[in-house]
């Protein structure tokens, strides 16, 4: 059998068309035409738990420490009782099923039976129901939203949020329904037999029909409330099934922690496991001091086939994959794929995590990303073959074409294609602006050929185009490739970096510092940061490649305050606002033992 790599049955060779246009613009597209899909989410359900009911679906932590484990079989019985209470509730016509809790067997019981009998589910990130004491950005999202009912798994935890939103539709409670006048039980939904009625509900569905309302993030502005159709998310499956061939005879298995409130955790990887019959336990670790510790237990457990995570993530989980052998080898020995999203991961990080397998593995590690958004599905490209090094965010994948456009000293890039999305909930002008004369999605990110001669070999992520700023000088600063290029540098000190310097006369950076700098003197600490500073500033190629300065941030960055989203990635513009004294403090003239210039 041919390794891995070149095994053509178990990864798409790769493949890619370019087509040049007059204007300086050109669109990638994959040769490989974009299969059948099936018609909506629930197909999926109703193949698995006819062909496969005592095959493992969803699980859980339960009271006792031990798995709460469902079967696609039991899944399908549970969502057929839950659909029809929602039937009987009589709920408004296309207001979504809302959930606000993070991931749970139940979470994804509720959200499955709502699309079953085409309801729109909707997940709203859990963060917005910690915010208090007024709770006024969940108040704006429930009012934009005007659910139909909305759930949430503990009223010790949510009641007061839930309190305060003065909802004026049904409210379902995991844990503490008496707690909330008027609030059903989660049971209650599973009382009810399942009629003909939701078969009925179910033949209705079209393939065009709202499965999911997804919250932009806000990194760049208010949430919006994008539409995902059924036809978006399963034809986004079918592209990656068509991409990663080994799907087809090897069900994926997950330990999964992503939040099915974004789309990487909630479309990407919920929907991998659904529409391959594979099986996913729900992680209620975090890449977070604390809840690490619930991820490292799980990781000891369960020996997943497929890894999904952000980098931050991984930088977090490497120095204890690097120092215990054995929790190492349980992790990477069975590991297929390991895949990385939401954020760029910096070499270093790369570099070792190779090197970390290699001592556990024979066949090389299978590191790779892809890239996409909330309104793609969220998958446009893959990375189906071996990479190099990071950076790389593959190429087209069958049923999608993406265009590049000529934006200052970069190339924005624009998607179309059979998983984009339709546009926003109840907001014409903002759907009419997100999308080009060619029905292109302006997604906001830059990107560059690996190699212009040869398509096929993929996309460099060149950071979002907006994010961009220029120097006092005019000279403009490429936020995402230098902070890539920083935390890179500075390994294994620093955990990430936020760049700072529009309209200063130089480039300086905000450090987030790992434990292992912080537990080191700081004088030594600063001397083995200035030196590689150093290092990195000789080696650029201008004044907009290397900060000239930097400051050593004392707060970790808060999730409350949005610096962190919860998928673990840096908000930058939110880190710079709510820190701008910090800002003033780097770039003053005054010594400060935080701060180690160049300059």
């Amino acid at each position: 059998m041919p390794p891995f790599f070149d095994d053509a049955r178990m990864l798409a060779p790769p493949r890619t068309e370019r087509e040049d246009r007059a204007d300086g613009s050109f669109v990638l597209r994959s040769p490989e035409v974009l299969r059948p899909h099936v018609r909506c989410v629930g197909e999926w359900l109703e193949h698995w738990a006819r062909e496969t009911p005592q095959a493992p679906a969803l699980a859980e932590r339960d009271a006792g420490g031990g798995w709460r484990l469902l079967s696609w079989g039991e899944v399908r019985r549970q969502v057929g009782r839950i659909a029809q209470s929602l039937l009987d509730l009589d709920l408004p016509p296309g207001a979504p099923v809302t959930v606000l809790s993070d991931n749970s067997v139940d979470h994804a019981l509720l959200a499955l039976a709502a699309m079953h009998v085409g309801r729109p589910a909707c997940s709203v990130s859990s963060a917005y129901s910690r915010l208090g004491p007024d709770f006024s950005k969940l108040r704006g999202i429930l009012h934009k939203l005007r659910p139909g009912l909305v759930y949430a798994a503990d009223a010790t935890v949510q009641g007061a949020a839930l309190r305060a939103a003065d909802l004026g539709c049904p409210v379902v409670l995991g844990r503490g329904a008496q707690e909330l006048p008027g609030a059903l039980a989660f049971e209650q939904l599973l009382q009810q037999d399942e009629s003909a009625q939701v078969m009925r509900a179910f033949a209705a569905i079209r393939s065009e029909d709202h499965a999911k309302y997804l919250l932009t993030s806000g990194s760049t502005g208010h949430p919006k409330v994008a539409i995902n159709t059924h036809r978006m998310l399963c034809a986004n499956q079918q592209m990656i099934s068509q991409a990663w061939r080994f799907l087809a005879h090897e069900k994926p298995v997950l330990l999964d922690w992503l939040p099915w409130s974004h789309t990487f955790g909630g479309n990407h990887n919920f929907n991998l496991v659904l529409s391959h019959g594979g099986t996913l336990y729900v992680d209620e670790g975090r890449p977070m001091p604390g809840l690490l510790l619930n991820t490292l237990r799980n990781l000891r457990e369960v020996k997943a086939n497929i890894h999904f995570n952000v980098p931050r993530g991984l930088d977090m989980l490497l120095p204890y994959l690097e120092k215990d052998e054995a929790l190492a080898r349980q992790f990477f020995e069975g590991l297929r794929v390991l895949f990385y999203a939401g954020a760029a991961l910096a070499p270093a990080s790369w570099e070792r995590l190779e090197a970390v397998a290699a001592t556990v593995r024979t066949e090389p590690l299978f590191l790779t990303t892809a890239w996409g958004s909330t309104e793609t599905a969220p998958a446009v490209t893959s990375a189906h073959w071996k990479l190099e090094g990071a950076g790389n965010i593959g190429a087209p994948l069958p049923g999608a074409e993406l265009k590049f456009v000529p934006s200052g000293q970069k190339l924005e890039m624009r998607v179309r294609g059979a998983a984009v999305f339709p546009g926003y909930r109840d907001d014409p002008e903002l759907s009419a602006a997100a999308f080009d004369e060619e029905g292109f999605y302006c997604i906001g990110d830059a990107g560059r050929l690996v190699d212009e001669a040869h398509p096929e070999k993929g996309v460099l992520f060149d950071g979002r185009v907006a994010e961009d700023f220029k120097l006092g000088s005019g000279t403009w600063v490429s936020v995402g490739t230098l902070r890539v290029k920083l935390v890179s540098a500075l390994a294994p000190l620093v955990q990430d970096a936020v760049i700072t310097g529009h309209d200063r006369d130089k480039v300086g950076a905000l450090l987030f510092l790992t434990p292992a700098a912080e537990a080191l003197p700081r004088e030594q600490l600063c001397d083995e940061l200035r030196l590689k500073l150093a290092a990195l500033h000789d080696a650029a190629g201008g004044s907009a490649q290397s900060p000239a300065r930097v400051l050593l941030l004392a707060e970790a960055p808060s999730l409350a305050a949005g610096e962190i989203t919860d998928k673990g990635y840096i908000n930058q513009r939110a880190v710079i606002a709510r820190r701008a004294a910090e800002v003033e403090r780097l770039y003053a003239d005054a010594a400060d033992p935080r701060v180690i210039r160049l300059d």
